[in-house]
């Protein structure tokens, strides 16, 4: 499957995770949290879409399982979870410039999760590919086809919803929002 990453994560992104993995780890679960949250707002906001309604909800729990996973791995660290989420830069610079109105807004929140989970793939798949730790190599490489398909979620939506020169149009923009985004947002341990 081919993703619509415009810009490739830079070396040094991978170089900062790996010298700061407490720091990742922290932030990962994190984010699984967030992406189950963010699944089950789309059936909250969009009850009347029948079809994302069970996507969504497999989605969510398949997000809260690899929260548990990442937990697991936090635990045997040593580390505790954070109380309070940091807001994620990345994802409110790309949020700043979706549109409005009710469809619009839908195809382009269908649209921009899937380029998130699409940069996860790229990101835990070069995270795997780094760590010398088998346990971890092997975690990163699963949850790397998991985002993958993740992403593959978020794109049939749309096309179910939408008519496909919109659909593409729309991950055009967005994928090139995205890229931005990861490009300007500073260099830090931490997925996004």
């Amino acid at each position: 499957m081919e993703l619509p990453l415009k810009e490739s994560s830079p070396q040094k992104w991978v170089e900062t995770v790996l010298d700061n993995f407490p720091n990742f780890i922290l932030d990962h679960a994190a984010c699984e949290r967030k992406a189950a949250a963010l699944a089950m707002s789309f059936v909250a906001k969009y009850s009347d879409r029948k079809a994302l309604i069970e996507p969504m909800v497999s989605l969510a729990r398949e997000e809260l399982e690899h929260f548990q996973q990442v937990y697991k791995i936090i635990f045997k660290m040593g580390l505790e979870l954070s109380p309070v989420d940091e807001k994620d830069p990345y994802v409110n610079i790309i949020l700043k410039q979706l549109r409005h109105g009710r469809d619009e807004r839908l195809l382009d929140r269908l649209i921009m999760s899937g380029i998130i989970e699409a940069r996860g793939y790229e990101r835990f798949r070069l995270i795997a590919e780094n760590l010398d730790e088998p346990n971890l190599k092997d975690f990163y490489q699963k949850l790397s086809k998991c985002e993958a398909g993740h992403y593959a979620i978020f794109i049939k939506l749309a096309h179910f919803y939408f008519p496909r020169e919109d659909v593409l149009t729309t991950i055009d923009r967005i994928s090139i929002i995205e890229s931005e985004a990861m490009l300007k947002v500073p260099i830090r341990a931490t997925l996004h």
